[in-house]
């Protein structure tokens, strides 16, 4: 069994080089909080008036026992012990009122911050082409809409503001010691060179840990999306340990990239705080004897060991939230580099403007690839005219499904045109284009939901329309069932419905949006013979006064159709109805005597082990 991938490359989005991604994120995050200038610039007043608070309360007790305690100078009015304590609680008070101020104004405009970004991401991914989809996995795309856009949370919040109170205390407590006496602030600072070696040693390592965390923790995310959604699958097939192996090697990745991570996070506070309490000792060995030569006060070296104290207090803080700073500079970086993909992002509303479409299509040797080498369709041309309806058969791989995803306009063919109503499918607006075209899938997708909003999934749907859309699809009979009726809940993907209810909801869906052209890609696939007989009355009703495209394997389902296409290996080999291709007794008439004599022989075992060369080679059901 092919094994989980735990390369721990950084991972990239589809059409970006790795590598190459280099924005100047710290400028992007500080342009989102231009909004909120308002809000910051109060924030940062309180931060500074918190700041002068802390910085006086030193200088008053300095004050205290320079003055009153060891020289006994007199007291008058303010001016004494009972004035300076009043004064320095004073200045307590008024800085922890500002304090609480100021973390709830900038937790505010963090959050909006956060909300506006999270909308952002969510807008692009919906946007994202196709194309860009097939090659960028969902765990990638939902931890950018998750878990990176949560780790700004405490950058905005938290970090920045504190990193703006940090930066302007440490100016105010040098100025304040180098007033005071600057041989003693030199002696002060003499250990802090070395203590920034170290954190900028550190620095790179961190940064690039976080960046494997990022990359893994994006793997685990689409492994358990992949894995919830088909784990009906594994259990049916006994799957259960090779998908926990699968999920024990991402695992076992992710715990060795944090356990680094956490050992190299033991280094920074403790090595912060050795620094402080090296720099006190220090500080202490100077200055008792300049004291005891009488040439240093008692208060100012109070004064100093509390002003290193609050100076190594923001560089521990740091040391906190350096790992935190880290990884929201990573998560910044992802988030910005999936907001940049906007010259692939499809814009809906640029082209002719075409509200309602006759529904006359026509191929014009197209030719089209995935991946601009192998060729899915070549040369493929034909006309459907409006109103009609045309089936498309083959077997498996021959490009049915591709020529619904083109008309659909989710990929650009690379030679040909696609022509709709005579106009070229690339000029028409792509919301027009989709307004126009309802697609049926084989694999039905229901959202959480009711099975009113599964069946409108906008609000522009009126519920008279729901209700006629049911009505017709066939949908009607069972939804009146529910105690709900068509406010009945839908679990997620529909998995409390059977196959036959969610393909009627699905064909409801497609009528409640009147299309001009209705696709049927295999819609038919999976239900029994009591559904189809109301899934055939459903697709005529469909089909009335549209043109309709169908592919499908039972032959009950295309026989009646205008016009059948036969495809082989990318490329047309017939084209007629069902009469003129069965006198032809070629590709078309075979693939139907071989569904006949499979019919035939069901009750054989060794016809039925044939069921996976029947869906290769597309050989009708009768």
């Amino acid at each position: 069994m092919k094994s989980t991938n735990t390369n721990l490359e950084p991972e990239t989005l589809g059409l970006t080089v790795k590598g190459a991604y280099k924005k100047k994120s710290f400028k992007r995050l500080m342009l989102l909080n231009l909004p909120h200038i308002k809000k910051i610039i109060i924030a940062a007043v309180c931060v500074l008036l918190v700041n002068t608070a802390m910085l006086v309360k030193p200088y008053i007790l300095k004050i205290v026992i320079d003055d009153f305690l060891t020289k006994n100078t007199p007291q008058k009015g303010f001016y004494s012990l009972t004035g300076m304590g009043i004064l320095y609680f004073a200045v307590v008070i008024l800085g922890g009122f500002l304090n609480v101020i100021q973390i709830n104004i900038i937790n505010k405009a963090g959050q909006e911050i956060l909300r506006t970004l999270r909308g952002q991401v969510f807008k692009t991914i919906q946007f994202l082409p196709l194309k860009f989809l097939d090659k960028t996995s969902s765990g990638s795309l939902i931890t950018r809409a998750t878990n990176d856009v949560e780790a700004l949370s405490q950058l905005y919040t938290d970090v920045f503001m504190n990193f703006f109170r940090d930066v302007f205390l440490i100016i105010g407590i040098v100025l304040a010691m180098f007033i005071m006496d600057v041989r003693l602030t030199l002696v002060s600072f003499s250990v802090i060179p070395i203590m920034f070696l170290f954190i900028f040693l550190l620095r790179t390592k961190i940064k690039q840990n976080f960046r494997k965390m990022k990359t893994l923790i994006g793997r685990i995310n689409g492994f358990m999306a992949e894995n919830l959604s088909g784990m009906k699958l594994i259990q049916i097939f006994n799957g259960e340990k090779e998908r926990k192996a699968d999920f024990k090697e991402l695992n076992d990745g992710y715990y060795k990239v944090t356990s680094f991570q956490v050992w190299m996070n033991s280094f920074l506070k403790p090595a912060a705080n050795v620094f402080r309490n090296i720099t006190v000792a220090i500080l202490i060995w100077y200055g008792m004897d300049k004291i005891s030569n009488q040439t240093l006060q008692i208060g100012i070296l109070y004064a100093f060991t509390t002003y290193i104290q609050q100076f190594f207090e923001p560089i521990s803080d740091l040391a906190d939230n350096y790992t935190n700073i880290q990884s929201a500079f990573v998560s910044a970086d992802r988030i910005f580099e999936l907001l940049d993909q906007k010259e692939n992002l499809e814009d809906l509303d640029q082209g002719i403007s075409m509200e309602r479409m006759d529904g006359d299509i026509e191929f014009k040797n197209v030719w089209f690839s995935y991946n601009e080498k192998d060729w899915i369709l070549k040369d493929v041309s034909f006309t459907v005219p409006a109103g009609q309806t045309a089936a498309f058969v083959g077997q498996t791989g021959a490009g049915k499904t591709t020529i619904i995803s083109l008309i659909s306009g989710f990929y650009k063919i690379q030679k040909g045109e696609i022509l709709i109503n005579g106009i070229n499918i690339n000029e028409i607006k792509r919301r027009d284009l989709r307004h126009n075209i309802a697609v049926v899938l084989q694999d039905v997708f229901l959202f959480s939901d009711t099975i009113g909003g599964n069946i409108s999934l906008n609000d522009d749907i009126e519920p008279a329309v729901i209700e006629e859309a049911a009505r017709a699809s066939y949908a009607k009979e069972f939804v009146d069932g529910f105690p709900g009726k068509i406010h009945e809940p839908v679990m997620e993907r529909g998995n409390t419905l059977s196959a036959g209810q969610r393909q009627l909801i699905s064909f409801a869906r497609a009528i409640a949006h009147d299309p001009a052209v209705i696709v049927l890609d295999e819609a038919t696939a999976n239900i029994d013979s009591q559904t189809e007989v109301l899934i055939q009355k459903a697709i005529e009703n469909m089909a009335k006064n549209r043109t309709a495209l169908i592919i499908a394997h039972r032959l009950s389902t295309i026989r009646n159709s205008d016009k059948i296409i036969v495809l082989a290996e990318g490329r047309i080999v017939e084209s007629g109805n069902h009469e003129e291709l069965m006198k032809k007794q070629g590709y078309y008439s075979n693939m139907v005597l071989e569904g006949r004599k499979f019919h035939k022989n069901k009750h054989d075992t060794k016809a039925w082990a044939l069921n996976s060369y029947w869906l290769k080679k597309g050989i009708f059901k009768i």
